[in-house]
Order: structure tokens, then C-alpha cells, then sequence
């Protein structure tokens, strides 16, 4: 893992906040949406119902502020701004499908993506805590270029790696590789998925390609996507709600001319 400095401190702060207040969170929206009664349920002050996103973006603006105002020699300072910073991360990613969306699908299929965020910025944070580097092996063969010049060429390479990764719609693979080159190499040189990007742009309808990354879908990802999001519910609750169609709302034609100022006809 190597020297553990003051910025590895503040990410182990910013990581344990970050689990810690998802956790709480997910404890917190089960218990109300079990109706538990003597569990405090939604803030809603005049009718108003604020989501926890809210409290998560002041909860990282604040450890955001104070931890570009606080000194470098304020080490306890920093310390509790990283932590305060993850519970607002956490908070903000947590209702991540909400922001997408603009309306509230929490308990829907699509907010599923919110756990998914979750989990992929845990998985980060804890690869960069045991000592990964973005885009970069940390083992460079010998070039004869100066190490600047060789590790940009490195980290254009693993980059990418990743992005050829992502548009054959391996988020998770492109994502982790950022930090894990090998395994963006891995997700960038096997088959697509069905649906990704790549898959539209280069395999022909009816190809031998698209037909075994039709199959490979079907044998292998689609029971490992069960077996996640199972162990995700088990964690954060069931996304079994039907999602709400949007409905526009329409109004009245007399309300409508009243605040034009037209007559009435």
C-alpha cells in the first residue's frame, strides 16, 4: 500500500463516511417505507417533501468549503471535512436515479441506478485506498523518454482502453479499468453487449457476432445482473414500484387567458 500520507487519511475519512451514511440512509428509507411508527418519517416541512439529495449537496458544499479553507496543518480539520464530504456524497448518490430523471423513481426498476452509483463510487475509492494510480501500471518499460512524456503515452492508451470498454457497455469493467488497466484491456478487446453502442455501430443485424453476444448475454450476464441486483436489495431494499408515466399538467383555459390578460370569450 505504500507511505500512508495525509491525502490517503482524508480518502479513508471520505470512504468511511461515504459507507457509513449509505447504510444509514438505507436504513433510514426501509424503516419508513415500512411504516414503522415510531421511526421518524419524511421531512416535510409545509407540505413539502425534501429529499435527502438536498441535505447531501449542503453536506458537501460545507466539507467541500471547509476543506479548501482550512489550513494544511489542521489535520483533524481536514479529517472531519473528508468525512462530511462522503456523507454528502452518499446522500447526493443515493437519489443520483432522482436527479436523472427529475422526478421520483426511488423505489422504481430505474432506481436501481442509484445503488449501482453507490457501489461503483465505494469500489473506487477502495481501489485508490489500496494503492491504485488512474491510468497507470506504475511498472513503464524503458522507452528512453523522459517519465512524463512515457506515462501521458501510458495513460492514453489505458484511457483508451476504458472508453472502447464503455461504449461495448461495460460500465462497471470501463469504470474500475480507469484505475485497473488490465481490466478496461479485458472489457475493450471481448464482445460487446447486445445493446451497447458498438454493438449498433458494428455488428450486423444477423451476424455471427451479434448472435453470439446475444447468447453470451443470455448464459452469462443476465443471471450475474440477478445475483447483484439480489445482493444489492438485500442491502438496500426491494425497486419494485411501477414507474409513474408523465402526465403534463394542463391548465384550465380560463386560468390561462386570466394571467395573459385576454378576454375571456
Amino acid at each position: 500500500m505504500g507511505h500512508w500520507d495525509s491525502g490517503h487519511e482524508r480518502l479513508l475519512w471520505f470512504f468511511l463516511g461515504l459507507v457509513i451514511a449509505f447504510v444509514l440512509i438505507r436504513i433510514s428509507v426501509r424503516m419508513i417505507r415500512a411504516k414503522v411508527r415510531w421511526w421518524p418519517g419524511n421531512v416535510t416541512p409545509g407540505g413539502t417533501h425534501i429529499h435527502h439529495v438536498v441535505f447531501g449537496v449542503v453536506a458537501m458544499m460545507l466539507g467541500g468549503v471547509i476543506g479548501l479553507a482550512t489550513p494544511d496543518d489542521a489535520g483533524d480539520w481536514r479529517l472531519w471535512s473528508a468525512g462530511l464530504f462522503g456523507v454528502g456524497t452518499a446522500l447526493v448518490l443515493d437519489e443520483f436515479a432522482l436527479i436523472l430523471h427529475l422526478r421520483d423513481v426511488y423505489w422504481t426498476q430505474a432506481g436501481r441506478l442509484s445503488v449501482d452509483a453507490v457501489f461503483l463510487a465505494v469500489g473506487l475509492t477502495g481501489l485508490l485506498l489500496l494503492g491504485a494510480r488512474p491510468l497507470d501500471y506504475g511498472l513503464l518499460p524503458d522507452f528512453n523518454l523522459p517519465p512524463h512524456v512515457a506515462g501521458a503515452v501510458v495513460a492514453l492508451i489505458d484511457l483508451g482502453f476504458a472508453v472502447v470498454a464503455l461504449l461495448k457497455g461495460k460500465i462497471w469493467t470501463g469504470l474500475l479499468g480507469l484505475l485497473l488497466p488490465p481490466l478496461a484491456e479485458i472489457g475493450a478487446l471481448r464482445l460487446a453487449r447486445p445493446n451497447s453502442p458498438w454493438a449498433r455501430w458494428r455488428y450486423r443485424a444477423g451476424s455471427r457476432k451479434l448472435s453470439v453476444a446475444i447468447r453470451r448475454e443470455a448464459r452469462y450476464r443476465q443471471p450475474l445482473i440477478l445475483l447483484k441486483i439480489r445482493f444489492q436489495e438485500f442491502i438496500s431494499g426491494r425497486h419494485d414500484l411501477p414507474e409513474q408515466p408523465l402526465v403534463p399538467v394542463v391548465e384550465p383555459r380560463e386560468q390561462i387567458q386570466e394571467k395573459a390578460g385576454a378576454p375571456l370569450r
